[in-house]
């Protein structure tokens, strides 16, 4: 199973062998604990759920408290289902560290964007805004015309306008990882990934791989 939970660090740079400066987000990931494991013939569907962040067990539910303490795993803040394959092989209570991915795997980063609070239209979706000569004073921003008048004289369904922005479950796909350091529980994977510095994020196997040289038809 390649899948781990984290929470992003930041941003820096490596060096590839070619001496090229790369851009990489930092990911504190793991450890986890396998907590539990659906199967096909009891549940339905095939998937581990992990655990991460170890926490005092006074935060913690009764009922949290004993789903981990089946397997005798210490309280853990954080439970999130990944999907498992036909190959995978998993047991509940193992551990799963940042060396369960290698340099050069392609993964996909799951996170929560960063929330902007309420934002006019030119922010949300790059609107252009009004004119700002020709007589016009508190148009600048104004997203314009929303709906026809005569014909359809009504809003349209899903009309871009104002609205709360961000906070919203993102997924960065096809991410290359460029460092594994299973001593420090650190992964660093090439670009930026969604969400805020110490946000929970998941890294699992990329749902569509493929190999940069495939973009130029080699």
């Amino acid at each position: 199973m390649k899948a781990i939970l984290g929470k992003k660090v930041g941003m820096t740079q490596v060096f590839n062998e070619q001496g090229e400066a790369v851009p990489v987000t930092v990911i504190e990931a793991g450890p986890c604990y396998v907590t539990q494991v659906r199967t096909l013939e009891r549940d339905g569907y095939s998937a581990a759920q992990l655990g991460f962040e170890e926490v005092e067990a006074r935060k913690l539910t009764g009922g949290e408290k004993g789903h981990l303490g089946r397997n005798d795993i210490p309280p853990l803040r954080y439970l999130r289902e990944v999907p498992l394959r036909e190959d995978d092989e998993i047991e509940e209570g193992q551990r799963v560290l940042a060396d369960v991915f290698e340099v050069g795997d392609r993964v996909d980063v799951v996170g929560v964007s960063k929330g902007r609070g309420f934002a006019g239209g030119v922010k949300r979706y790059g609107f252009s805004g009004g004119p700002k000569t020709h007589g016009q004073t508190d148009r600048h921003r104004a997203p314009g015309s929303i709906g026809g008048t005569t014909h359809t004289s009504k809003v349209w369904k899903g009309q871009r306008m104002p609205g709360r922005m961000g906070n919203e479950r993102v997924t960065a796909q096809n991410l290359r990882v460029e460092m594994v350091d299973p001593e420090r529980n650190l992964l660093a994977v090439h670009g930026s990934v969604p969400g805020a510095r110490g946000g929970l994020v998941e890294v699992k196997r990329a749902r569509k791989s493929r190999e940069l040289t495939t973009r130029h038809g080699e």
